[in-house]
């Protein structure tokens, strides 16, 4: 007899740079067979969130990306620091990538996944501006999201709607489960959602394969 999946919830922001550091220990979860893993962002950056990207604020998140980055390997480059941390005409607001995970999530929604970590790679790697809609559109057709990438480039009501519902299940979850901030790892089980260890998540990708396969 066929196990059922295990569902786990990820709690997540596009503009956080944790949960970049994260992606080597998600991906690795969710190669494990009998893992189902479902994306829920918080809106922790988005929108009334946001914040002007002033020089104090560029040096805080980059002495915080090179402690991720030493942790985790995930690397932040110059590109980066230079192009997005630099910029002082655009906001600090996960807004937008937020709305994009969304438009892949009611389009294509087994390669959110795949496509937080584009766009992630987009802005730590390539130095690309993800708070830009057009930017976002491109970067998801470059990836073959065209069904996203349209929507993004016009976003319907509906888009809207569905966007906001995750954002408040994802709160709605992070409260129940005690969560102070993301990246969070909440398990579902027949008892009510468990969050885990948020250590798990950097600790390297084959300790939370190790973690779960004990339990």
């Amino acid at each position: 007899m066929t196990r059922p999946p295990r569902a786990f919830t990820y709690l997540f922001d596009p503009l956080c740079g944790w949960c970049y550091g994260a992606a080597p220990a998600l991906h690795r979860l969710a190669a494990m067979p009998d893992i189902a893993i479902t994306l829920l962002p918080t809106g922790l950056f988005a929108d009334g969130a946001s914040r002007p990207m002033t020089d104090a604020f560029a040096d805080y998140a980059w002495s915080n990306d090179k402690r991720i980055e030493t942790l985790t390997g995930q690397p932040f480059t110059d590109a980066y620091r230079d192009t997005v941390l630099g910029d002082r005409m655009r906001r600090f607001d996960s807004g937008p990538a937020t709305l994009a995970l969304a438009a892949v999530a009611s389009t294509e929604p087994r390669r959110e996944l795949g496509a937080l970590s584009t766009l992630q790679a987009a802005r730590y790697v390539d130095g690309r501006d993800i708070t830009a809609p057009a930017v976002l559109a491109a970067i998801l057709a470059d990836h073959g999201f065209a069904a996203a990438s349209a929507l993004v480039a016009a976003p319907t009501d509906a888009l809207k709607a569905f966007n906001a519902d995750r954002i408040l299940r994802a709160r709605a979850l992070m409260q129940a489960v005690g969560a102070q901030g993301v990246p969070t790892l909440v398990r579902q089980t027949p008892e009510g959602p468990q969050r885990l260890d948020s250590g798990l998540l950097f600790a390297g990708p084959e300790r939370i394969a190790e973690v779960l396969a004990a339990g």
